[in-house]
């Protein structure tokens, strides 16, 4: 895991590749999970007979926006002498292809952009792929925003 001793020394890092995460397993406990977390209780995620008989998966797919918030979990890097970090956006989010339960995936960061704001911060712009293991097209691509305060 890449790591720095403050957020100005993100700005080096610009254009290239931060990390790779470990894979994470997406078992059918973690989609119910997060189902009932969000209400969101489409047969698509849950319903693992009509899904074996309607997907292309033949089987449940994670939500889209749990593989999404995985982003925040899946840490390829570490920024030393920090008061806090936060998520500050997305700017770009496409999910590509569908991440069937029992899949693993992993993240794959890239900076692209690394740039002073007020308060001591530095406002990094990554480009995330989330990555399906045995699959070659990702189950998304985002390009997300985190401030790092001194």
């Amino acid at each position: 895991m890449l790591e720095v001793n403050s957020p100005l020394e993100m700005k080096d890092y610009v254009g290239k590749e931060l990390g790779i995460s470990d894979w994470v397993l997406i078992d059918q406990d973690r989609i119910n999970r997060f189902a009932d977390a969000t209400d969101d209780r489409q047969w698509i995620h849950l319903d693992s007979e009509r899904a074996a008989k309607e997907l292309p998966t033949k089987s449940t797919i994670a939500h889209g926006y749990l593989t999404m918030s995985l982003i925040a979990g899946l840490p390829v890097f570490k920024i030393n002498n920090t008061t806090n970090m936060i998520n500050y956006g997305v700017n770009r989010l496409r999910f590509t292809n569908m991440v069937p339960v029992d899949s693993r995936v992993r993240l794959r960061t890239k900076l692209i952009a690394a740039d002073v704001v007020k308060g001591h911060g530095i406002r990094l712009t990554c480009e995330q792929t989330m990555e399906v293991e045995g699959q070659s097209r990702p189950a998304l691509v985002a390009e997300t925003l985190m401030i790092a305060y001194t």
